[in-house]
């Protein structure tokens, strides 16, 4: 991997990522943060509760099995491959520049559709636990503070991935805790017959993944799928881990483990307390559903529920800008991008640059689509499952490629490196054409409204691939560097877990 250009004045040393920034803990508490998981399971409970009823914890089950399938790509692609831009760097050695740019892109663009909606909330849910639902509700409150609220943040990534690990430690452990009594007094109240609602007994049939089957499932696995992203945050911090190449992947998929134990027994807890009917009569409300709840469940304790909410939403903001900066990183030093979006600060450590990018771009962006209206704005966050999907695909394909020629060696090759990622990439594929389809739908967007013939969501995803797509033709114009380099193959030694190494400076193949 070549090193990026450097703005330092002759004679200096290149400033480098803290290689000792964070331990296996810090990683997997920045892979739980990103994915927000009070936030994604207060938006998404109610839709799929009323696709598949009692079988919501069910459908949160099955949708974890892609996220792990892609979870242990990421695992395997990250010993052979430790750079901070994962799918971009891993597509680009074993399909080539041209798809490893456009997975590069795809995961910076998710951190600018997605920031300014995760602050928004966040903002939003804390007025409402501090008693300002007024305040909550007015857009013109919510957005200048949103705003103030990704500056700061940003600022925070930039002075230090330590500090900012130390930050997600104390929100990880307010979130998970409020959730956790949340949960614990629901079901309280549901087997002492105190729930005000229509409340039914928890059953173990409720996490029969195929419970509801046909139809219903796949509308609660479009759902489900989407509430597991953001793990892989703690793999784009791979450089900066300290404990050798194997950490961040492992903590990336014990991520996704505690996400599920999570998601299951909190959505078990809402279901029991609220019941199916209630809830899907509620389900337009999206993540609102758990301040409705909040005083049903806590009563004059509500605001631990709206303070958990807060705190995810937050927490997401910051860890969000992380992928995407770590990419523009890594693109830049391979001369995918310009080379001052490689710029590593030399006091903090940290790529500056591409982040105050990243957060710039998605403060515009936020803005800009909330002019147009509040519905845009989560129309635009929807069009977040197609890329996401994307480039999740993308990684167990490329792990799958990467690794051709050691399938056959053992069994153990073949399923976890072979068949698993694969699987994992078909039943993603899957779900982004059953999304896409149901984004043209303008009925199924928040606006209702159509943009060009079909639902904005749709409009938003393909256009940013289309301009992704018109931004690397005109870089490859511009500088054809990063366009020599060609597929190779890892370091077999690596593969049969002989030694730990990166490929090759240059990492491919004459």
């Amino acid at each position: 991997m070549t090193k990026p250009d450097t703005v330092e004045p002759p004679g200096r040393p290149e400033p480098e990522l803290d290689h000792s920034a964070i331990g296996f803990v810090d990683a997997v508490v920045i892979g739980l943060a990103a994915t927000s998981p009070a936030y994604s399971l207060a938006a998404i409970i109610g839709a799929i509760t009323a696709a598949v009823g009692i079988y919501a914890p069910g459908a949160l089950l099955a949708s974890f099995v892609p996220m792990a399938l892609i979870a242990g790509a990421f695992l395997y692609l990250n010993r052979v491959d430790q750079d901070c831009g994962t799918t971009f760097s891993w597509v680009t050695r074993a399909m080539g520049p041209w798809f490893g740019w456009i997975g590069g892109w795809a995961i910076t663009m998710t951190g600018v559709l997605i920031i300014g909606s995760q602050a928004d909330v966040g903002v939003g849910f804390f007025l409402r636990m501090i008693g300002q639902d007024g305040a909550a509700d007015n857009n013109w409150v919510r957005m200048p503070l949103a705003i103030a609220l990704i500056l700061f943040l940003t600022w925070l990534c930039v002075l230090g991935t330590d500090l900012s690990a130390r930050v997600q430690d104390i929100l990880i452990l307010i979130q998970v805790g409020a959730l956790l009594i949340f949960a614990t007094v629901a079901l309280f109240r549901v087997y002492s017959d105190d729930s005000p609602l229509q409340a039914l007994d928890p059953d173990l049939s409720w996490f029969n993944p195929f419970g509801a089957g046909g139809a219903p499932l796949t509308t609660a696995l479009l759902l489900g799928v989407f509430a597991y992203w953001g793990w892989e945050a703690s793999v784009n911090l791979n450089e900066e881990t300290r404990g050798g190449p194997s950490v961040a992947g492992r903590a990336s998929l014990l991520s996704t483990f505690i996400l599920l134990l999570t998601y299951l027994g909190v959505a078990t807890a809402v279901v029991a307390f609220a019941g199916t009917a209630w809830l899907a009569e509620n389900a337009g409300e999206e993540e609102a559903i758990f301040a409705m709840l909040a005083g049903e469940v806590m009563g004059g304790w509500d605001w631990v529920l709206l303070l958990s909410v807060a705190v995810s939403a937050i927490a997401s903001t910051q860890t969000t800008i992380i992928p995407a900066s770590r990419t523009g990183l890594s693109m830049a030093r391979r001369h995918a991008l310009p080379a001052t979006f490689g710029r590593i600060h030399p006091r903090h450590r940290t790529p500056d640059v591409s982040t105050w990018w990243v957060a710039g771009i998605a403060i515009v962006w936020y803005v800009g689509i909330y002019t147009v209206s509040e519905n845009a704005l989560y129309d635009s966050a929807t069009a977040l499952s197609l890329l996401v999907a994307f480039y999740y695909a993308l990684s167990g394909i490329a792990c799958a490629v990467y690794h051709r020629k050691h399938l056959t060696e053992s069994f153990k090759n073949l399923v976890l490196i072979g068949l698993f990622p694969l699987t994992g990439a078909g039943l993603l594929i899957w779900l982004l054409v059953l999304s896409a389809r149901d984004m043209a739908d303008p009925e199924n967007s928040y606006s209702g409204e159509a943009w060009l013939g079909v639902g904005p969501p749709l409009v938003v995803g393909i256009g940013i691939f289309a301009v992704g797509l018109l931004l690397m033709i005109a870089w490859r114009l511009k500088d054809q560097r990063y366009w020599q380099e060609r597929p190779g193959l890892p370091d077999p030694d690596v593969v049969h877990g002989l030694k730990s190494a990166a490929p090759d400076p240059d990492g491919m193949e004459p």
